[in-house]
């Protein structure tokens, strides 16, 4: 844009300013000649108006404006009830050396006093490269595929201080079919005192995600644009700015760098031959590293306990999905367990859907084993009331249930063939099964007893077909009766 455009430009701009100043004026000096020519009483109510509008658009500009707090790290549990937690899940059986060695890690690397960086963010944003820029020396490896880093590498180097720090290079995080090490990114992400954030362009709904969910633990957080050498000053300028705002004010720092690394490119030469050229481009890493000088200059032992907390709090999600998957195997048993004696005691009913009301004392004993197992308190009036309502649920559904077992024996002939007897156990199997995995399941998510969630998803149960559990049910009905 030429000189005389832009002050062009400038020119009109401040005209319109001027033009909207002396409008602005204008109208407010009729308006105070009308305000004037009212009745007193009619002044009062409009001025008190006023006042109350302006008083409210000045608490909304102030709560607006207001800075900030900071942000609130997820509390993790002490470390005594997690050791707890983890001793009762192994001796349940379940595998928890990998959550108990985060336990040593944790340990080794406090008494270590070495500052701890994490290098996170996605595929191919040059998360090795800027690592190779901030650890001289460190043996790196690029090709040209998407993501070449497969597991966590630790590089030894110095501090803008002169403190030594590992800085560790990590998987990269939207990779197809790379769940697993997405969760080690993540986990060594929360190991680390700080973690550098890079992104190669504007914020994905998944990236803002990942770095809010750094937040939630309270890393100390730099978000760093690589390959920032590609714009201009002005668009650099434009591009943090944007960034900041994109990201909601979770990092405590957005710096620009460029990595360097090698890049290739074809030039032609004067004789009009072509060669192709392999050159290294310089780096830049200087907001990088005074940000990080900055977040570190406290040093390890003061940044020790939000790292711990940090740690703890990611191992107890970790934990709490495994005492999840543990309870939800163990009240699959519960209930195959309750379903097989409901089909051992339906063979002794007189004629097959003449009494497809659930055994009370059995359905009772059903839902105090998953209420013990979900750690909730169930009295005996909760369970009859929830009773009552599944018998009513049955009566209304008779039909439905021995349609679908009398369909399901079809692909069984040799129990099709056993008489009615057969067709009541299998329904006693349908319905303990659909009232036991409905329970379990509201259990589990509300920690209470809802009667009316459990009976809705008993009868969509009870009215599903699709596949294999009605084949595993046929299964364990003629394994009771062969038993029997």
């Amino acid at each position: 844009m030429s000189r005389r455009l832009r002050f062009l430009i400038a020119a009109i701009g401040i005209a319109a300013l001027a033009w909207l100043l002396i409008a602005t004026l204008e109208r407010a000096l009729a308006l105070a000649q009308r305000f004037m020519t009212l009745p007193e009483g009619l002044r009062w109510l409009v001025g008190v108006l006023v006042v109350a509008m302006l008083a409210g658009g000045l608490a909304i500009g102030v709560w607006w404006l207001r800075p900030r707090k900071p942000r609130t790290p997820v509390q993790a549990p002490d470390r005594p009830s997690l050791e707890s937690r983890l001793a009762t899940l192994r001796e349940s059986g379940a595998n928890v050396e990998e959550l108990r060695s985060e336990l040593g890690e944790l340990d080794r690397r406090r008494e270590s006093g070495r500052l701890n960086i994490a290098v996170f963010g996605e595929i191919s944003t040059g998360k090795s490269t800027l690592i190779g820029a901030l650890v001289p020396g460190a043996s790196l490896e690029s090709d040209a595929r998407g993501g070449t880093t497969r597991t966590v590498t630790h590089y030894e180097g110095s501090a803008p201080d002169g403190a030594a720090w590992t800085v560790a290079d990590v998987p990269g995080t939207a990779e197809a079919g790379g769940e697993a090490r997405e969760s080690m990114a993540r986990e060594e992400a929360l190991r680390a005192h700080a973690v550098v954030y890079v992104c190669a362009g504007d914020l994905t709904r998944a990236q803002a995600s990942e770095l809010q969910w750094l937040g939630d633990f309270g890393k100390p957080l730099i978000l760093a644009l690589n390959k920032a050498d590609q714009w201009s000053s002005d668009e650099r300028t434009r591009i943090t700015q944007h960034l900041r705002a994109a990201s909601g004010g979770v990092p405590d720092a957005v710096v620009l760098t460029s990595a360097g690394g090698e890049e290739r490119f074809t030039r032609q030469l004067a004789d009009g031959s072509r060669e192709d050229v392999r050159r290294q481009r310089k780096a830049d890493i200087g907001e990088l590293v005074t940000a990080l000088r900055r977040l570190t200059a406290a040093g390890a032992d003061a940044l020790e306990p939000a790292r711990e907390n940090a740690v703890l709090a990611g191992l107890h999600e970790r934990t709490s999905a495994l005492e999840k998957a543990q309870r939800a195997t163990e009240a699959e048993r519960i209930v195959t367990r309750y379903a097989r004696r409901a089909i051992v005691g339906a063979m002794a009913a007189v004629a097959p859907g003449t009494d497809l009301v659930i055994q009370g004392a059995l359905a009772a004993g059903l839902v105090r084993a998953l209420a013990d197992l979900y750690g909730v308190r169930v009295t005996d009036v909760e369970i009859e009331d929830l009773l009552r309502q599944v018998r009513m649920t049955l009566r209304t559904g008779t039909s439905v249930v021995l349609a679908v077992a009398g369909n399901a024996l079809k692909a069984f002939p040799g129990l099709g063939t056993l008489g009615g007897g057969v067709l009541h156990a299998f329904a006693y199997a349908l319905i303990f099964d659909s009232f036991g995995k409905a329970l379990a399941a509201t259990l589990a998510e509300h920690e209470r007893l809802d009667q009316a969630e459990a009976g809705e998803r008993m009868r969509e149960l009870l009215a599903d077909t699709k596949g294999n559990r009605l084949r595993q049910l046929a299964e364990l009905t003629s394994d009771a009766l062969r038993d029997r």
